[in-house]
């Protein structure tokens, strides 16, 4: 099959006079499974909806590329948050955009998927509009923004929009389309789980709920607004479960955001056609001149056979976003994915993941999951494993040794997170040891993220002798197969609940491991996480006790220092903050210190004159 229309022109040239639906997107078109839009055009299309494309339109007036559309528009801002692709966790401006033609930055506007509805509304007045995508699925509520550091309103309010889509979206984005061709008016489809709706407060009827403290009540910036707004984040945290979900509604003003319970995620086969739709598996041929989309390079040969993630880290939307429920596609389905992969003319013969948003989950967290839903409030793996939860990687290796055995594949490799942890769980080995042999490219990245117990609790991380437990055997295995691999852990700073010490702790322990990394990740406050809710309010949520925040540039670029500490040009700021911490007895020459002392500065030394002029050196050398 084609690519979908992305002009008028191409429109035409199916002999459409008109589209069912225009999908507006922040990105450049690829159609490819690991893009968002690229997924609900195809499931739309092959649900018998005519589906055109609208990539990063520049103005109101691009909006009238293809006429009014039938049903009307469903507007995402890209694969990622606009804002997150455009600056910086120190609010600095981006200069490259990896989802634009050529890596172009500027190519979407700020807060995309608002000035996309305010666009479409200034030109087609009172037409459906649906939004979705991440950067409608985390802002469903009022949320802390941090780019404007203040708490901005659902943004189906901001927006104008009449319908939010939030998680993955297939079933609710199908589901709402052929309602809307059967004729219902929109305003009426308010029953699809999965989708948000806003009603005046006049036309409400109440109905079993958790009902979160109001917009109103969680903007103020005092003590009791940030109160309020940690309230609310754990209640929408707490009912992001198919089974047990609640439908979850916040006031605004004089309407009421509805948000029905979770879509459950798609059952196998359901899963497996989405992804055996007839994609082109590349970017639209118009992009070619520019050099192409970058964001498709890393995932062009990857595979994707799994959804959600019940490791839930704090600083994660991942489980907000798509749920903390596994689903998974057939190895066949994989499998075959894999067969069109090597069928294309730039495949080299190297699978480059077989992932997810955790490669190793493959099954559900524990025999209960499935009839009564996760646990609310608490976590699978962290802060200690659930003597309840299930290991057990059979099922993803015995995929993994297929896709190895097939004809042309020379290496598979395994690039999304794994969870050291529950691989550590897991009493057969096997899978461990042909991670080690046959999917590692040379490093393998995993995520402890920090060492300070504290931390690691604020975070949902497993402590750090779990992370030390993995390091061992992984090397014990990697050296008993005679191979060079390392480990290369991801590392943050400043998250929500790490002091200076706290920083000073984790030098220590990467110079202790002799680990010198070269990129540090800043915690970076995006909307639908509970680290983001602790940043904002200095409240954990599901204790309601205060917790550090490291705030202010400088007392960031410290932590950040830290962490790099062996740098030259970081020796400065890494004395000021020993000298902060209480711990000058690091800084010297002796093995133990994290930076030598300041050199003293010479003072020029005024010369007297000699008496009788000293002989000149006529030497030659």
């Amino acid at each position: 099959m084609p690519f979908l229309p992305l002009t008028s022109k191409e429109m035409q040239a199916r002999g459409w006079d008109a589209a069912d639906i225009v999908l507006v997107t922040g990105d450049a078109y690829v159609d490819h499974p690991s893009f968002g839009t690229a997924i609900i055009s195809r499931v739309l299309e092959d649900a018998g909806f005519r589906v055109a494309i609208l990539s990063q339109p520049q103005g109101p007036d691009d909006l009238t590329e293809f006429g009014r559309p039938r049903l009307g528009f469903f507007i995402n801002g890209g694969n990622i948050d606009s804002m997150v692709a455009h600056y910086t966790a120190a609010r600095r401006r981006r200069s490259e955009d990896a989802y634009t033609a050529g890596g172009a930055a500027g190519r979407r506007p700020d807060r995309a998927t608002i000035v996309y509805c305010r666009w479409a509304r200034e030109v087609y007045g009172d037409i459906p509009i649906l939004i979705g995508g991440l950067e409608a699925s985390l802002r469903r509520f009022a949320h802390y923004d941090y780019w404007d550091d203040a708490v901005r309103p659902s943004i189906l309010v901001d927006s104008t929009a009449d319908i939010l889509v939030y998680g993955m979206g297939e079933k609710a984005d199908v589901e709402v389309a052929r309602r809307l061709a059967a004729g219902e008016p929109i305003s009426s489809i308010t029953d699809i789980r999965g989708t948000v709706f806003a009603v005046p407060v006049k036309e409400y009827t109440p109905r079993p709920c958790a009902e979160c403290p109001s917009f109103e009540k969680v903007r103020t910036a005092d003590d009791a607004g940030k109160r309020q707004y940690a309230v609310a984040a754990r209640i929408q945290q707490d009912e992001q479960d198919a089974v047990r979900g609640k439908t979850v509604i916040q006031r605004h003003g004089d309407v009421i955001v509805v948000q029905n319970p979770p879509m459950p995620p798609l059952a196998t086969e359901e899963f497996d056609r989405v992804y055996e739709l007839p994609y082109m598996r590349d970017y639209h041929p118009s992009y070619e001149a520019a050099g192409g989309v970058p964001g498709l390079l890393e995932v062009k040969f990857s595979l994707v056979h799994n959804r959600g993630c019940f490791g839930a880290c704090n600083f994660c939307s991942i489980a907000f976003h798509q749920g903390r429920q596994i689903a998974c596609r057939s190895e066949d389905s994989v499998v075959r994915e894999a067969e069109k992969l090597i069928a294309m003319p730039d495949f080299k013969g190297y699978i480059h993941d077989v992932g997810g948003p955790t490669a190793n989950f493959r099954t559900l967290s524990c025999e209960g999951q499935a009839s009564r839903g996760l646990c609310k409030g608490k976590k699978c793996l962290a802060p200690t494993v659930c003597p309840a939860l299930r290991a057990d990687h059979k099922e993803y290796l015995h995929l993994l040794r297929r896709l190895r055995a097939l004809p042309r594949v020379k290496r598979v490799f395994i690039r999304s997170g794994i969870r050291f942890d529950y691989l550590l769980e897991d009493k057969d080995e096997t899978f461990f040891k042909e991670l080690v042999q046959y999917h590692v490219s040379g490093q393998l990245k995993v995520a402890p993220e920090h060492c300070s117990a504290g931390v690691l609790n604020a975070m949902g991380k497993p402590t750090i002798d779990t992370y030390r437990r993995f390091q061992k055997r992984f090397y014990e295995l990697t050296k008993s197969i005679d191979k060079k691999q390392y480990l290369v852990p991801y590392l943050m700073s400043s998250h929500p609940g790490s002091t200076l010490r706290d920083a000073v702790e984790l030098a220590l322990f990467l110079k202790k491991e002799g680990l010198h990394p070269e990129q540090v990740q800043d915690f970076y406050p995006t909307p639908g996480t509970i680290s983001t809710c602790m940043f904002y309010t200095g409240l954990d949520p599901y204790t309601m006790k205060p917790i550090y925040v490291p705030r202010t540039a400088a007392e960031k670029a410290e932590q950040r220092a830290l962490l790099q500490y062996f740098r030259p040009e970081n020796r400065d700021k890494v004395r000021a903050a020993l000298k902060r911490a209480g711990r000058a007895d690091l800084i010297g020459n002796g093995p133990h210190c994290l930076v030598p002392a300041e050199v003293a500065a010479h003072r020029p030394v005024t010369a007297r004159p000699h008496k009788t002029p000293p002989k000149k050196n006529r030497s030659r050398r």
